[in-house]
């Protein structure tokens, strides 16, 4: 082999251009090879995979096991806020004071709740008695356990002054409205304040979470309620521990939400909405229920389309069990990917609902790329050859972006991601990425093999029965020619393809290439850019984290409708957040006391300290020392009724005779609007850096914390990560490719589809939550999947035109992109008849993969690949060189042979 040096071109370049002919070259032998070794041996390839499908399944059947923790799979694994609850813990227990630390979805331990909601113009304290009837069935409901009866009693969490079940404040308001009304006397009656209102036994509560939907009277100084829609009341379980007592909660729980339904049959007045500690998880679970019949007739749809778009009017030449069995082929290879994850001791989320989608686009994309490669070979060739080079043709291009695929998943994979569920599934993406790329070159190569002895045999593509000869064919009816039709009146002894005929290619060769290359045609497709462009930027920068954990529930499940209530009527504050002083304080200090009014100033407080500082202005009374402070506090503030309960709020240590206050506690709550979570969130990243700054050393927690701390940051690192990954490879591959600007043009067009889709679902109302950053990372590489074989399939090109190697890219790789693309859309429409917001997000996010692909594949990338490089101009250079060296070629031939010349 001799390689000629152009003029101008350096010795570098001519080695890199050298290394990559030979880089692509041994990938071809390799690939050639390997088909020729499938096609000796189809019935092993064909039976091993077959084998591990049945093995593995059988596993998946007996090791199925839903993962029942919803915090370890969506809540940030590694965050600040999991430190602060162990350090809030150590100090205070966070099961005593599930009532006081307040949060609307994750309350932690077991606990039932209930919203009970006046009809529209009602008032619910009207309804006081009613609500108090089911507040006694509720606290009578019995649940047996291995013989023994359990109320609410045996279960509940227990004050520590008086051993009682702790009860929500907005109970004894309740009890002492139902006793006015009884008295009949209007001077009686209960004065309900809001936020904070006071109770019979003199203590002020904090109901501003128990009571919503709330009218002030006008114009009052001490915020008296006039009416309220809806009252919340919870009812919390001790956690000990222990699995028997978990499960008599479990019972508790389940027969808490029965007896609601029940009670709402019984009091049609009222509405209630239910929710237990294990209603998230199970309306979680739910969206896999759900949409497994959906899924089967996605599958069904997936099978139709890849059978009828691999069909022809030839019966020879058709391959639709091809279509059909390379359909099948991913399934298999899913199936057993799931044994894997099932025998490793892995547990199924709803979140892994997507991997048979994301396995099926980029599976059949190889699929119908080898069908492609099948038809551009020679017929005239024996079919174990043309399977080899159909392997050669296209196996190089599916090992790249298969390994794209792999590499983009494997970073997902990493411990750099801090979700669980977006980690488990990228773990699993990536063991059926392998076993797709293995199935397909094995089970399906296998499966073309038969096709192709069946074809070069002539056997029909539906029936398996011989193909009659023309003649005969020309005695039987139109009918029966039809279905018998080998195509031989259309083909001829010069054509060169007679796969040409496929209704799709046709389509594309004599309708679409001319109309997308016409010159009247691209500026409305500039145009259409930049409105796509426009959009997406807009989209970008609206971009919200999608924290709300109803994202990926069961859109009609309980859970939804109680958050949704919840929202409306119970929104006015934040979750309590809890305010920890973990070192000893001056707190009888003047300095100290204006340091804490400072960091409490906008929040409604329930402070001892700020209840024992009035009680001293009240009083008179001096304590500007240590002794006196801490002496009075225990001696007369603490032994009073109304402020026994603050017991709990403050640790005492005792030196000798000398008491200290080592740690203490006090709650914040802010005033919010309906998107409560958002604003926690923004109250955390505000109090979290004072504690950094001021002199007193505190920190802040709420359950809610631990599901939102940075979680914006926790759920975008894996796609940064993936997409840094490709971009990296690519970068490193500049060189190691065909030709530099393939790959240029690539990250351009990844870039282009994944920002489009990125602003697209902003604009489609989809937060950035787990779900939408997995199909994020599936779209830079669905990107690649379509775009790379179109790409350099152009910069390879030597016509003397742009537009005509843009009409051979399309030629030749547009069929298999329209194939896989529309199938992969198709099989997305199920997926919308799921009520679930999961899948909600599923489906707009890969449509919306799917249909910037497309729009890219045919429409944007052939018209700027004609405006810009890579020039063909060099190509009608190197041909013109050639001519004129054939030219003079043969005037030396003749000048060195003059007789030879006389004689002609």
């Amino acid at each position: 082999m001799c390689f000629l040096r152009r003029p101008g071109a350096s010795a570098g370049w001519i080695w890199w251009r050298m290394l990559r002919q030979v880089i692509h070259r041994g990938l071809q032998s390799f690939f050639y090879k390997l088909g020729l070794f499938v096609s000796r041996h189809p019935v092993f390839f064909l039976t091993v995979p077959a084998v591990l499908t049945i093995i593995f399944g059988f596993s998946l059947l007996n090791r199925f096991q839903p993962d029942t923790d919803l915090e370890s799979l969506v809540a940030p694994s590694h965050s600040l806020a999991k430190i602060e609850r162990s350090l809030a813990s150590s100090l205070f227990s966070l099961d005593q004071s599930k009532s006081q630390l307040y949060s609307d979805l994750h309350t932690p331990g077991r606990y039932g709740r209930v919203i009970l909601l006046s009809k529209p113009g009602g008032n619910i304290l009207h309804q006081a008695d009613v609500i108090l009837q089911i507040h006694r069935a509720v606290l009578e409901m019995k649940v047996n356990y291995k013989g023994y009866n359990y109320t609410f009693s045996h279960l509940c969490v227990l004050r520590n002054q008086d051993k009682k079940c702790v009860l929500d404040d907005i109970i004894s308001v309740l009890e002492d409205l139902r006793q006015a009304a009884l008295s009949n006397k209007t001077t009686a009656r209960v004065q309900v304040s809001y936020p904070n209102t006071k109770l019979k036994d003199g203590r002020s509560s904090f109901i501003g979470h128990q009571l919503g939907g709330v009218m002030e009277v006008p114009n009052s100084k001490d915020q008296r309620v006039k009416s309220a829609r809806a009252i919340q009341i919870t009812y919390y379980l001790q956690t000990y521990g222990s699995v028997t007592q978990d499960l008599i909660g479990e019972k508790w729980e389940s027969e808490f939400c029965k007896l609601m339904h029940k009670m709402q049959l019984d009091h049609q007045d009222l509405q209630l909405y239910s929710l237990a500690s294990f209603s998230l998880w199970k309306d979680f679970h739910q969206t896999s229920l759900l949409a497994r019949g959906k899924i089967l007739v996605s599958l069904m749809l997936i099978l139709l389309t890849a059978t009828l778009s691999s069909s022809m009017k030839d019966c020879l030449r058709s391959k639709p069990f091809l279509g059909l069995l390379g359909v099948l082929t991913i399934c298999i290879s899913s199936v057993t990917a799931a044994g894997i994850f099932f025998i490793t001791d892995g547990k199924y989320n709803s979140t892994l609902l997507g991997i048979p989608f994301f396995a099926m686009g980029h599976g059949t994309k190889g699929v119908f790329e080898l069908l492609s490669g099948w038809r551009r070979t020679r017929e005239n060739l024996p079919f174990k050859d043309r399977v080899a080079d159909a392997y050669s043709d296209v196996m190089v291009s599916y090992t790249m972006t298969s390994s794209l695929y792999f590499i983009a998943f494997g970073m997902g994979a990493s411990p750099f991601t801090n979700i669980e569920a977006v980690k488990v599934f990228c773990q699993n993406m990536c063991v059926s990425i392998l076993l797709n790329y293995f199935y397909i070159f094995s089970f399906f190569g296998s499966c073309l093999v038969f096709a192709g002895q069946l074809e070069q045999n002539r056997y029909h593509s539906i029936f398996c029965c011989k193909i009659p000869s023309a003649e005969y064919l020309d005695r039987k009816p139109v009918w029966f020619q039809t279905m018998m039709n080998d195509g031989h009146q259309h083909t001829s002894h010069h054509e060169t393809n007679p796969y040409q005929h496929h209704f799709i290619q046709h389509f594309l060769r004599e309708h679409y290439n001319e109309w997308i290359t016409n010159i009247y045609v691209k500026p409305f497709v500039v145009i259409l850019y930049l409105i796509y462009a426009s959009f997406s930027f807009m989209g970008c920068l609206q971009i919200n984290d999608g924290a709300n954990i109803i994202n990926l529930l069961a859109s009609e499940s309980p859970s939804v409708s109680y958050a949704l209530i919840q929202q409306k009527y119970f929104s006015n504050y934040s979750p309590v957040i809890g305010f920890y002083i973990y070192e000893p304080l001056e707190y009888w200090n003047g300095t100290v006391q204006e340091d804490l009014k400072t960091l409490s100033q906008g929040f409604n407080t329930v402070s001892w300290i700020e209840q024992y500082y009035q009680y001293l202005r009240v009083g008179n009374i001096s304590a500007t020392n240590k002794s006196d402070f801490i002496s009075i506090l225990q001696s007369s503030f603490l032994k009073k009724p109304e402020f026994q309960h603050f017991k709990n709020d403050i640790i005492f240590s005792k030196a000798g005779d000398e008491n200290n206050i080592i740690a203490s506690r006090l709650y914040l709550v802010a005033r919010t609007s309906e998107n409560t979570q958002r604003e926690a969130v923004e109250l955390l990243e505000k109090l979290r850096p004072l504690s950094l700054i001021q002199s007193i050393k505190f920190i802040v927690f709420n359950p809610t914390f631990v599901f939102m701390d940075h979680y914006g940051l926790s759920v975008t690192m894996p796609v940064l990560i993936s997409g840094f990954g490709i971009l990296l490879v690519l970068i490193l591959t500049f060189f190691l490719v065909i030709h530099p600007l393939g790959n240029f043009w690539l990250i351009l067009s990844v870039t282009s589809i994944e920002l489009g889709v990125l602003g697209l679902m902003t604009l489609w109302n989809v937060d950035m939550d787990c779900i939408s950053i997995l199909c994020l990372i599936y779209t830079l590489n669905f990107a690649i999947d379509h775009c790379a074989p179109l790409l350099y399939t152009f910069v390879l090109a030597t016509e003397h035109t742009r537009t005509q190697c843009i009409k051979n890219s399309l030629q030749e790789h547009g069929t298999a992109i329209l194939q896989n693309v529309s199938s992969f859309l198709i099989g997305l429409v199920p997926l919308l008849f799921v009520p679930s917001n999961l899948t909600f997000t599923l489906f707009k996010c890969l449509l919306l993969a799917g249909s910037c692909t497309l729009l890219h594949c045919f429409v944007i990338l052939p018209v700027f690949l004609t405006f810009f490089p890579p020039s063909k101009k060099h190509h009608k250079k190197k041909k013109r060189a050639k001519r004129k060296e054939r030219e003079e070629i043969e005037c030396i031939e003749i000048q060195e042979n003059p007789d030879h010349v006389t004689a002609v």
